[in-house]
């Protein structure tokens, strides 16, 4: 699968700019501030509908403008789509496939898939749970896109929960008449179906992403690993990909009993996946706090390079978004890295100036200056 085409309109830096791609690599070398990152975060976020820069989309839209338009034809095989999307803060987003009527965005994912290497993603080794937890669901989404529903569902059902739990919170504390919490059974039997959907599919990412992410590391820092990955589970029982959707869901239930009424005193649900976590470890240490600054970059460059391995072995390898990243590594990782990734479909590479960009990924090059992108 490759991007042959990439418009954007009122998007970022650009108030309209068309980039043609090809397959194999692309890189686009300018200086700082020049907009080179934005052309493939436009492209990153036709797959995750999100960002790896910001948390929400008013910063995509160009200063000035009410909304911003992401357009990419897409080839895969002997297939080629259109597909669009038209971001306005504050209102709903539009998508568009092949100029048809208007369909849900989340309807668009699956047709560009990436997997991108970030100086941001050092976070995922030495960030917070959240970093880990977001990795994992966007990875979870890549493979099956209709788990945008579920996550988005189990968003909806926490927020309605919390908001009863708070209300519950302070009442009690203003000496209030204690409320009706007969409906947070109900919640609790939502949270529980959802969170059992979203655990078992992150549960069977983690068991299948293990090997892959160790050979990963072997082939970034040889001898450097082992590495091995742990989910630690808010649930406090043990929690693995040979448990059913049932008894995951029995868990969850069981859990949100037991520490019911530390939630209401709180206000808050403390059960359930997002207070999970992906712990890394390496050579039997937890990475974060122990792994060296090279160590990290490492393990951070082995999960991508996993990701990019399961993708691909499901049947539609991902566009591979390099941004900025051969700055951030030695010579000796940016070399190997380099030569991990040549052999892929379809390359994007961002640099600051030409030297970053290792001889191995030659290839089609772009200039981006002041909102321009001319190719050389």
């Amino acid at each position: 699968m490759h991007v042959t085409h990439l418009s954007l309109a009122d998007f970022r830096s650009y108030a309209r700019v068309e980039v043609p791609l090809d397959p194999g690599v692309t890189a686009f070398v300018g200086a700082n501030g020049q907009g080179k990152t934005n052309l493939v975060e436009a492209v990153g976020y036709l797959a995750s509908l999100g960002s790896h820069r910001v948390s929400s989309d008013a910063p995509l839209v160009r200063m000035g403008a009410e909304r911003a338009v992401i357009r990419a034809a897409v080839t895969q095989g002997e297939r080629s789509q259109l597909v669009e999307l038209e971001l306005n803060p504050g209102k709903a987003n539009r998508a568009r496939i092949n100029r048809s009527s208007q369909v849900r965005p989340r309807d668009v994912l699956g047709i560009v898939r990436t997997v991108l290497f970030a100086p941001e993603d050092l976070a995922l080794v030495k960030g917070d749970p959240g970093e880990r937890r977001r990795f994992l669901d966007e990875l979870v989404t890549a493979r099956s896109p209709r788990m945008a529903g579920v996550r988005s569902d189990y968003e909806r059902v926490l927020k309605q929960r919390n908001t009863l739990l708070k209300s519950a919170a302070m009442a009690r504390r203003h000496g209030g008449r204690s409320m009706d919490l007969s409906t947070l059974d109900v919640w609790d039997q939502h949270l529980g179906r959802v969170g059992a959907e979203l655990l078992a599919q992150r549960l069977d990412l983690i068991a299948t992403m293990q090997p892959l992410t160790d050979k990963a590391y072997a082939d970034v820092a040889p001898g450097g690993g082992p590495v091995t990955l742990e989910y630690r589970s808010s649930v406090g029982a043990e929690v693995s990909p040979a448990r059913t959707r049932d008894e995951l869901y029995a868990q969850l239930i069981a859990a949100l009993a037991e520490v019911r009424k530390q939630e209401i005193e709180r206000g808050v649900t403390l059960v359930g996946p997002h207070r999970d976590d992906l712990v890394l470890g390496l050579r039997g240490m937890p990475a974060k706090g122990y792994g060296s600054h090279g160590e990290s970059w490492s393990y951070a460059l082995a999960l991508r390079l996993a990701s990019y391995e399961l993708l691909s072995s499901e049947g539609n390898e991902p566009v591979l978004v390099l941004d900025d990243v051969f700055a951030e590594l030695d010579a000796r990782r940016r070399e190997r890295l380099a030569e991990l990734v040549a052999p892929g479909e379809q390359v994007l590479v961002t640099a600051a100036v030409d030297d970053d960009v290792p001889g191995v990924l030659a290839g089609t090059r772009y200039a981006v200056a002041a909102g321009e992108v001319e190719r050389l």
